[in-house]
């Protein structure tokens, strides 16, 4: 269970992220209250599962998942454009 949390909380991570971007610069209200909730719930899961995890595991995978879920999100929902020669 703890590692389903930790999963949830990288997930959260993502939710967050694009929710900020969709905020534009936190103008829009309601996008702006989602990131802070998808804020929220990342870090609780985090810590739920760092009570069971070390920290030294349970950190990287959540940044993990959160940046590797960020950049396929921008990818596909956003269009960013990735150059792997620069």
């Amino acid at each position: 269970m703890t590692w389903i949390y930790l999963i949830l909380a990288g997930l959260c991570e993502v939710w967050w992220a694009t929710a900020m971007k969709l905020s534009d610069g936190f103008h829009q209200i309601g996008w702006s209250i989602i990131t802070i909730i998808g804020m929220i719930a990342s870090f609780a899961g985090l810590i739920i599962a760092s009570k069971h995890l070390p920290i030294g595991i349970a950190y990287p995978v959540w940044t993990g998942i959160g940046a590797v879920g960020s950049v396929i999100v921008g990818v596909v929902l956003f269009h960013d454009q990735m150059n792997w020669l620069t």
